[in-house]
């Protein structure tokens, strides 16, 4: 066995998700604990997200063997440039039990980076199949992959491509991940697996998220210095506090090379409630894929000023609208079941 480095020792870099993809990642939806009581409509949003995404790159699913497989199947095999691979996995969050895919310097081989999972921090067991996702995967499509051995999911971290990560302290800080690492650590890790120069944190996530605040429900890179954040603007919602901090936090902060970013509020949608449970409803749960832009939508007066401003982030992507209100009952939207495949 070849005794690796670290990716960015060896020189690979981790980009940034508007970059030209190979795939999409998907695992078919199944566990019908994570969308209680509403699963039925679940297969058909991913089949409108699979629809799209086939019309522009690969789609790679997992779907374990027996009805999950056949479902998939029925529903998504028929389509262009979709593959289905015979992978279980204990649920549908590909963002978090994925990989994350690095891009190889001339003559080094493909490789991702194959983190721990623990089902945020242990929340919702089993997770075995889930974190066993990418050494199978690796098997698949033939990629190799560096293993840090820290806890980890994709939609902890943002990167710009050019050496800047984003997290927040409540998520990858927190006791349930990697208790034994000090925040020094933990940005040595990320720095050394995803090949960065800086990391730049936020601190709270939004009211309903399982996850100890995802960034990719708070803040998402759109180019190398520009930054679309959350934005509440109502004083009385739960959220305001949080979010106001964060955005003020942005402004603060400064990219690789020193220099301001620029930060693009990005509304929130209104409160949104299913069984009296408050939904982490978020556009910038968005995903980037070849020339276009998933964006959920929640049957909110500001689903269109979301797109609006995803238009001018990326003019030249067609945005595409998806309805998530059934997805976000499951505690996430697009961004959180999908992950980009990069080579």
């Amino acid at each position: 066995m070849i005794e690796r480095q670290t990716p960015k020792a060896e020189g690979y870099r981790w980009p940034a998700e508007w970059e030209p993809h190979v795939g999409t990642l998907l695992s078919w939806p199944h566990n019908r604990e994570s969308w209680p009581g509403k699963f039925e409509p679940v297969p058909g949003v991913y089949k409108k997200l699979v629809t799209a995404l086939s019309e522009v790159e690969d789609v790679h699913i997992l779907a374990a063997a027996g009805e999950v497989l056949t479902q998939a199947e029925d529903l998504v095999g028929h389509l262009p440039n979709v593959s289905i691979h015979a992978i279980p996995t204990n649920d549908a969050w590909a963002r978090d039990h994925g990989p994350s895919f690095l891009k190889a310097p001339q003559g080094k081989p493909w490789m991702a980076v194959d983190w721990n999972y623990n089902a945020w921090g242990g929340k919702y067991p089993p997770w075995d199949n889930d974190d066993a996702v990418p050494s199978r995967l690796a098997e698949k499509l033939g990629f190799g992959r560096f293993q840090p051995g820290i806890v980890m999911e994709g939609g902890a971290v943002d990167g710009n491509g050019a050496g800047l990560v984003l997290s927040t302290t409540e998520c990858l800080l927190n006791p349930n991940r990697n208790p034994h690492l000090s925040q020094a650590e933990t940005e040595k890790y990320l720095c050394d697996y995803l090949c960065a120069e800086k990391i730049l944190w936020l601190h709270r996530g939004i009211a309903g998220d399982d996850t100890d605040g995802h960034i990719d429900e708070l803040a998402r890179f759109v180019s190398k210095n520009t930054v679309l954040a959350a934005y509440e603007e109502d004083s009385s919602d739960e959220n305001y506090e949080a979010l106001q901090e964060n955005f003020q936090e942005l402004q603060k902060l400064t990219d690789q090379n020193g220099q301001p970013l620029e930060v693009v509020p990005l509304f929130m949608p209104k409160p949104k409630y299913q069984d009296e449970q408050r939904l982490p409803a978020s556009y910038c749960n968005f995903y980037i894929a070849n020339g276009i832009v998933i964006v959920p939508q929640f049957g909110d007066d500001a689903d269109e000023k979301a797109c609006d401003a995803l238009q001018q982030a990326f003019p030249e992507r067609k945005i595409v609208p998806i309805d998530a209100i059934d997805l976000v009952w499951g505690l996430g939207a697009f961004h959180c079941i999908s992950q980009q495949i990069m080579k």
